[in-house]
């Protein structure tokens, strides 16, 4: 019998994500004062793939998957995002995060698009196996659409360098030769960049570290909060503790914590990874997710996924800065909100920019077959993050808006000028 998933109950329903991500191109649209014609072409994926995977399970039983790739905009560059496994994944999920991709990609200023992928499946319950035949399913389904020169998946949710090297695999022998640059997020012996694994939490400490110093605030003394204790937010409490933060609550997909002194990273770090979980830290008590996102701190990072900030609960925030490690986790009506209560955003298309930012250092390196040290990565790293949040920063200041309207006006004026000078063909 095939293998059954649940999807998980809502507790209140979600906005529709690529509803909010047109909603915050519209908002950038009126800024740049944008022709109807240019906005329809930004509101519109140039692309979308949906695939059905027939996957024989470790029962002997087959179970078809659902799998896709949105390819939204390449005007600057060729299309780059990540592909993530959840039971969740929707097309208009993999739709808005294929356009925030696009204009985070604009907003650090690196020649990609934008694009997303993933998989309807739950990875926690499937074996090593299962999610190898599924993944070069995948690859083989969507091969004619990606290479180093069209379109570059990465690691998301559920994914990563192993699933990397499974779909190198598969596209490299379906191409005929070894093609290491098809994606970036690999692991080191196939051509992957020393300093990936950290470079969405560390460039997003870069941004906190930036807007600590514009709204003033002493990281020595500051208290944090992170929201999704799994790749991006783990490394960005990890990182950010060493500039003397202290982590006060975290949370994952089985539960939030909270102590009353100061969580060290590292440890709970290797508690996860002995327990699965960070509920049961020694020295925590268990609170809501909610809970967790109304703290007493100055840092509050949301790092698990999208809409994970509704009105209801950005009325009770009460950090100074949000660094929004994942993707879309603040809906346009919460953004007003905290913006009404001088709350310093640092927006997705900013804060986890590190990611894609690294990813970029990868395929140049594999591209032009060199290497760099890891000290030369996360230089190169904080020069860039480091530029585009002072771009966007200056912006907000130009405009009188908050962060998040001015990384749009940033990320979508860069592809609205792309697309009006390369033109429409024929």
């Amino acid at each position: 019998m095939a293998q059954k998933y649940e999807l998980r109950q809502m507790n209140q329903p979600k906005p529709n994500p690529f509803d909010n991500a047109l909603e915050q191109l519209r908002i950038a649209a009126e800024y740049l004062k944008l022709d109807e014609g240019l906005h329809q072409m930004l509101a519109s994926p140039k692309r979308q793939l949906t695939v059905s995977l027939p996957v024989k399970m470790d029962n002997g039983s087959i179970h078809v998957f659902t799998g896709y790739r949105v390819q939204y905009n390449d005007a600057r560059g060729p299309f780059k995002g990540g592909i993530r496994y959840h039971p969740n994944v929707s097309l208009d999920e993999v739709k808005a995060l294929s356009a925030w991709m696009t204009w985070k990609t604009s907003v650090a200023n690196i020649p990609y698009g934008g694009a997303k992928g993933g998989i309807i499946c739950d990875p926690k319950h499937m074996s090593q196996g299962e999610l190898e035949r599924m993944t070069r399913r995948y690859a083989a389904a969507i091969a004619p659409l990606i290479g180093p020169y069209k379109d570059i998946p990465a690691p998301d949710v559920y994914t990563n360098a192993q699933i990397m090297a499974w779909i190198v695999d598969t596209y490299s022998t379906l191409e005929g030769y070894m093609t290491p640059g098809v994606v970036t997020g690999k692991p080191i012996s196939l051509g992957g960049s020393l300093g990936r694994d950290k470079a969405t939490g560390r460039g997003a400490v870069f941004c906190t570290v930036e807007a600590a110093k514009v709204n003033k605030i002493d990281l020595k003394k500051a208290t944090f909060a992170v929201q999704g204790y799994g790749n991006a937010g783990s490394f960005f409490a990890e990182i950010l503790q060493t500039y003397g933060a202290k982590m006060m609550g975290a949370s994952d997909s089985r539960g939030a914590i909270a102590s009353k002194t100061p969580m060290d990273a590292d440890k709970l770090i290797a508690y996860k990874a002995k327990t699965g979980s960070v509920v049961g830290f020694p020295g925590s008590q268990p609170i809501s997710d909610k809970e967790l996102l109304q703290m007493d701190v100055d840092i509050l990072s949301p790092a698990a996924l999208e809409n994970s900030i509704l009105p209801d609960t950005a009325k009770g925030i009460k950090a100074k800065i949000i660094t929004e490690c994942a993707n879309g986790p603040t809906t346009p009506e919460s953004d007003k909100i905290l913006h009404a209560n001088k709350v310093f955003m640092i927006p997705d298309i900013l804060a986890n920019s590190g990611g894609v930012i690294v990813s970029y250092l990868e395929w140049v390196q594999n591209l032009e077959r060199i290497g760099w040290s890891e000290a030369e990565v996360n230089d190169m790293l904080e020069k860039k993050i480091t530029g585009a949040f002072h771009d966007v920063h200056a912006a907000s200041l130009k405009h009188g808006t908050d962060m998040r309207t001015a990384a749009m006006i940033v990320g979508v004026g860069r592809v609205a000028e792309a697309v009006k000078t390369l033109g429409t063909f024929p």
